[in-house]
């Protein structure tokens, strides 16, 4: 882009400048280096930026995770629910699971659904749901509330739970197909292991024994964009569920002595809060537990809350008056679209950002399959423009009807031509409309497929948002892959949603 603006006194023409110049680095920029905007947020009018630690700070190896969380979870559904020794053969596939799903724990299912609770893919097992399984769910609701039966799989953590519960259900039917199985029995004894995993910290154990395999580290891109907002000003605060212990050696392996000025990872932050227990964290009462590296307590904190100092537990209230910040003033950074998202929201006026450690690759898929989905677009928008025609000539037709039958000196053969005519050339339509439905249907499942070959994009369902979409949609009031694309924008940036219209208001 080539400006020429010599002599510019005028305000207006040098924010015009600069807003070209803007745009201009935002549209070379990588589209899986963006943050993304629900929600206009003006950084300088923040004070405060407080960051959850899995999956947020730390990026976590997904496939190395997942293989580990599927075997340690394996070994005891052998060890405490005498389940056979074969299920060990299970090999995690990796493309099997994604964020948003939803377990039906009565029928054995794992379903994709859409933010009207639509089910659009589902698997008994690995075997895909026919039409007329997935359309039996229309005549009930899908209750997410109701853990009874229906579990959200909303975090990164919870896949090896999806995976699982779908190999087993294979695995019994393999073994056992004429017996009528238990599923709900079997995705309680899924939870429990895979719990107790973790509570005995079997996995965090193995995380810690190899950091490199399971967390990349020394990440330099992440310690300059906290440098860059501490030297804006900012208090920079860790609020994290990973007890004191586990999260100081995950913090040390990313920040220890990556950037000269911060010798320890905690100079990055003003507050280190680990032990949260998110989501209770925004919405009960717990106090605020002073804790050591090695996660000894040493006493409980009512005044302030001190740098270099870990806390454990804790809730909003606390921290707002002891910190002297909150309200819309703190932006909050996390992964767990309910923990760390929805219930931050419902319980405050913070304002939130949701890190989607998985766009970066559909991001990635999506600009190589750039010239595909235009076409896909091309077909929609021709299937619009066909279904308005078919609409405006079946109403044309209508009033000729009316003409016909009211008379009043219309020639009716002319009248009865023209209508012979409209009526044809609908049903000629509208055999074009159905036949561009049957390819836009099948262009899109090889679409989809491109990106997850069982589920497809994380945000969509055909043309609808998902769940997990219309949540982040709905919650987040930024939204990116990784904390470190920060670095591509000012402290101060003002970020602006692109203008919601109504299907009335589009042209």
């Amino acid at each position: 882009m080539n400006i020429k603006a010599p002599g510019l006194t005028d305000q207006t023409q040098v924010e015009t400048l600069l807003e070209s110049l803007r745009r201009e680095a935002e549209s070379q920029m990588e589209r899986s280096r963006q943050v993304y905007c629900n929600r206009d947020l003006n950084l300088e009018k923040i004070d405060c930026v407080g960051f959850d630690m899995d999956y947020t700070l730390a990026p976590y190896t997904q496939t190395a995770l997942d293989a580990l969380s599927v075997k340690v979870t394996l070994e005891r559904l052998i060890r405490e629910r005498g389940y056979p020794a074969e299920i060990l053969e299970i090999k995690p596939d990796p493309d099997f699971a994604i964020r948003g799903l939803v377990v039906d724990t009565w029928k054995g299912n794992v379903l994709k659904i859409d933010a009207h609770r639509h089910v659009g893919t589902g698997y008994h097992g690995f075997t895909a749901l026919t039409e007329d399984e997935r359309k039996a769910y229309r005549e009930e609701t899908i209750r997410l509330n109701d853990s009874s039966r229906f579990w959200l799989i909303d975090t990164l953590f919870a896949l090896p739970e999806a995976f699982l519960y779908a190999a087993l259900v294979d695995f019994l039917h393999k073994r056992e197909p004429d017996r009528e199985h238990d599923f709900r029995r079997l995705f309680g004894d899924i939870r429990y292991c895979i719990d107790l995993a973790h509570r005995d910290g079997s996995i965090k154990s193995a995380i810690v024994a190899n950091m490199e395999e399971y967390i990349p580290g020394k990440d330099e891109e992440l310690a300059l964009t906290l440098h860059k907002m501490r030297s804006a000003g900012k208090q920079i605060f860790l609020l994290t569920n990973s007890f004191p212990e586990f999260s100081n050696k995950v913090m040390k392996h990313l920040l220890d002595g990556v950037l000269p000025e911060y010798p320890s990872w905690k100079n990055y932050f003003d507050i280190v809060i680990a032990g949260a227990s998110k989501p209770k964290f925004f919405t009960e009462r717990a106090p605020f537990l002073i804790a050591d590296e090695d996660g000894k307590i040493l006493g409980e904190e009512y005044q302030s809350l001190e740098k270099d100092v870990i806390y454990q537990g804790g809730n909003l209230i606390d921290f707002e008056r002891m910190s002297g910040v909150g309200g819309e003033r703190v932006v909050y950074v996390g992964d767990h679209i309910y923990g760390d998202i929805v219930r931050s929201k419902k319980s405050s006026a913070w304002r939130t950002v949701m890190i989607v450690q998985e766009m970066e690759s559909e991001l990635k898929k999506s600009d190589e399959l750039r010239d595909e989905l235009a076409r896909l677009d091309a077909i929609d928008a021709e299937v619009f423009r066909l279904s308005e025609r078919i609409t405006f000539d079946q109403t044309l037709a209508y009033r000729i009807d009316d003409m016909i039958a009211v008379g009043n000196g219309h020639d009716i053969d002319q009248l009865k031509t023209a209508r012979r005519e409209l009526i044809k050339n609908r049903d000629q339509l509208r055999r074009r409309r159905k036949e561009l439905l049957a390819e836009l249907d099948e262009a899109e499942v090889g679409h989809e497929s491109r990106f997850n070959p069982y589920w497809g994009l994380i945000f969509r369902l055909a043309n609808e948002n998902t769940l997990f979409g219309e949540q982040v949609e709905d919650y987040a009031c930024l939204y990116t892959s990784h904390v470190s694309n920060f670095l591509n924008y000012s402290p101060l940036h003002y970020f602006r949603a692109p203008r919601q219209l109504m299907p009335h208001e589009r042209y």
